[in-house]
């Protein structure tokens, strides 16, 4: 599996799926997807450069652990539902606001920054999985 093709393709593969992964999870607050699967998806092109170019490059890439990752996304998550509770509301209500950036209202909530801890979580431990289970084979 170690062809010159796969080598060279598996780099624009990843940064393509890495840019639908950060696609899907803020789409997924209004539409299906969202951070598990955005997560799951930045995993998976993560774990291919780890196949294609083997675990130190991955692990270059990131320059953290990916449990670091997750560990990020696990504080975002519980943060995003601790907000509420300084302005008087139950815990983990939604908070909204609406700045405007450029001219054009921008929604921006809590609950997409719980997302995107979900995405953290997922993509960090999917990720520490997969190059746990490439450099027990070997790898490249």
């Amino acid at each position: 599996m170690n062809t010159i093709i796969f080598r060279t393709a598996a780099p624009a593969i990843t940064a393509l799926t890495l840019v639908f992964a950060v696609f899907v999870t803020l789409r997924g607050h209004n539409e299906p997807g969202g951070g598990f699967i955005g997560g799951l998806i930045a995993a998976s092109g993560l774990a291919l450069l780890g196949l294609s170019h083997g675990v130190p490059a991955v692990e270059r890439l990131l320059h953290l652990h990916p449990m670091s990752f997750a560990g990020f996304g696990l504080l975002l998550s519980a943060l995003s539902g601790l907000l509420s509770l300084p302005l008087g509301r139950p815990l983990m209500t939604s908070q909204w606001a609406f700045p405007k950036l450029f001219g054009v209202e921008v929604a921006l909530s809590t609950p997409m920054v719980f997302d995107i801890g979900v995405f953290f979580v997922v993509a960090g431990a999917m990720t520490s999985i997969a190059l746990a289970l490439e450099r027990r084979e070997g790898g490249v």
